[in-house]
């Protein structure tokens, strides 16, 4: 093959889409694999759409985003904390787009990136994919929060951001303001990026804060946000970011040149989207945790206790078999699919999502306690 890109060569697929996809080819299996609402995208957000099109909106839409999108999204920022302008909105092509777009403008071959650990396996893949080194900071065995002496051990002259996934993607678990203090502490004046993955924050059951709304970090502060955890929009791929315009001038640069502009007409069902309450889906998956949490308790599973998101980070090392492994097993013996630890890095765990229907749920946990069971 004639060569390519170097820094390709240690990328791998997602385990999450490994697993699924294994439990697809195996007959009568179960998933609680993937992390994607089962609900329908609620039916004002589809008819927005349907009436865009019947508008003919379906040509190039601006590259930064509609004007009118960009507003909206820039009051329900104002209007959850941090003050917003449309000029510091970039429409994306959902919250991984605007990972990629804000971690490739800001990294330089050699650059550093601390990513608290476990973590969604995407930040290391982007960081990785531009050149820069992914610095692991493993918070597994600190209740999963950040200490101040942890953080400072990974610091270096080559830092050039923080990724930060509250509530977090495997385990659930939010920042605590002692965690956010020693971030914020740890940065403040230096040329150190905090890249704030917030796509769970509308889906907590616990208060959460949030150092996008920290005024004296605004400068060094990236806001990715996503349309698809709270409104059920996933296949619909939109998102944003939203930074100091200064900054953005620039990442709508590359972003004009990565995509040229997210689809008018789904950036109209965006707009409407952001006046849908989310709070009944809320309170479906809170209803889920709690079920998963009961049984996984009447199992004698250990985990962080999940605050927000939609998953649970179950511990399985007293059984004595690498997760990957585990995992394998319990496809072939027992017909279900989860995602083993080693996927976000912590190894010992598993990650199971709760973003299914309540009967699927009670299946899914007895062919669990059954596997268990027989691993003894």
């Amino acid at each position: 093959m004639i060569p390519i890109n170097r820094n390709l060569d240690p990328l791998e697929r997602s385990g999450i889409r490994v697993f699924t996809n294994l439990a697809k080819a195996t007959p009568d299996c179960r998933m609680l694999t993937i992390g994607e609402p089962d609900r329908p995208t609620p039916e004002p957000v589809k008819q927005a759409a349907f009436r865009s099109l019947s508008r003919d909106e379906t040509h190039y839409a601006p590259n930064q985003g509609t004007a009118s999108l960009r507003a909206a999204i820039a009051a329900f920022e104002t209007a959850r904390g941090r003050e917003t302008a449309p000029e510091e909105v970039l429409v994306t092509v959902g919250a991984t787009q605007a990972l990629y777009t804000a971690l490739t403008g800001i990294l330089n071959p050699g650059d550093q990136v601390i990513i608290p650990t476990p973590a969604f396996s995407l930040y290391a893949t982007i960081v990785t994919a531009a050149g820069a080194e992914p610095v692991f900071l493993d918070v597994s065995g600190t209740d999963f929060q950040i200490t101040e002496e942890a953080l400072s051990a990974c610091l270096t002259e080559s830092t050039r951001a923080i990724v930060l996934n509250s509530p977090c993607n495997p385990t659930g678990v939010i920042l605590h303001k002692k965690s956010l203090d020693a971030v914020a502490r740890a940065v403040l004046g230096k040329n150190i990026y905090l890249i704030c993955d917030n796509v769970y924050n509308q889906l907590v059951y616990a208060p959460c804060g949030d150092l996008t709304r920290r005024e004296e970090l605004r400068p060094q502060t990236i806001l990715c946000q996503s349309f698809s955890k709270p409104y059920a929009m996933t296949g619909w791929r939109v998102g944003y970011l939203v930074c100091p315009e200064e900054l953005l001038s620039r990442l709508l640069l590359l972003s004009a040149a990565e995509i040229a502009a997210v689809p008018t007409f789904i950036q109209a069902a965006a707009e409407t989207a952001l006046t849908v309450d989310t709070e009944p889906m809320r309170q479906i998956y809170e209803k889920r945790r709690n079920y998963v949490c009961r049984r996984l308790d009447a199992m004698g599973l250990a985990y962080p206790k999940p605050e927000g998101a939609f998953y649970v980070f179950a511990d399985i090392s007293r059984f004595g078999i690498p997760s990957w492994t585990f995992c394998e097993r319990m496809i072939r013996e027992a017909g279900l699919a989860a995602v083993p630890g080693t996927c976000f890095g912590t190894e010992g765990y598993i990650r199971l999502s709760y973003c299914y229907s309540d009967r699927e749920l009670e299946e899914s946990l007895d062919r669990l306690e059954g596997f268990l069971k027989r691993l003894g």
